[in-house]
């Protein structure tokens, strides 16, 4: 497994990464014991934690943002995996 993993996925829900979504990616995030960093592909400079609600909802993420997951820890090509597939379900919204 590798020990670094990142993608790039965008917010397909209609109300983009609001509270829920926010909290659902945080307690998906924090399933993992790797390091989750998240940003906008817009500001490939700012990073935050991925498993701290109050940094998620910053993003301001809406419909059609695209965001980088970055995962760093032993279990990080699991964790990527996760992440994604709960963006790309569009939080269960769609």
């Amino acid at each position: 497994m590798a020990t670094t993993a990142t993608g790039t996925v965008s917010i397909r829900n209609r109300l983009g990464m609001h509270a829920r979504p926010a909290m659902m990616f945080v307690e998906t995030a924090c399933k993992h014991q790797a390091t989750i960093r998240i940003g906008r592909v817009d500001n490939p400079a700012e990073k935050l934690d991925g498993k701290s609600i109050m940094q998620v909802m910053m993003l301001a993420a809406t419909q059609g943002t695209g965001i980088v997951i970055e995962a760093a820890g032993v279990d990080a090509d699991d964790a990527l995996k996760s992440l994604v597939e709960l963006v790309e379900s569009g939080f269960g919204e769609d």
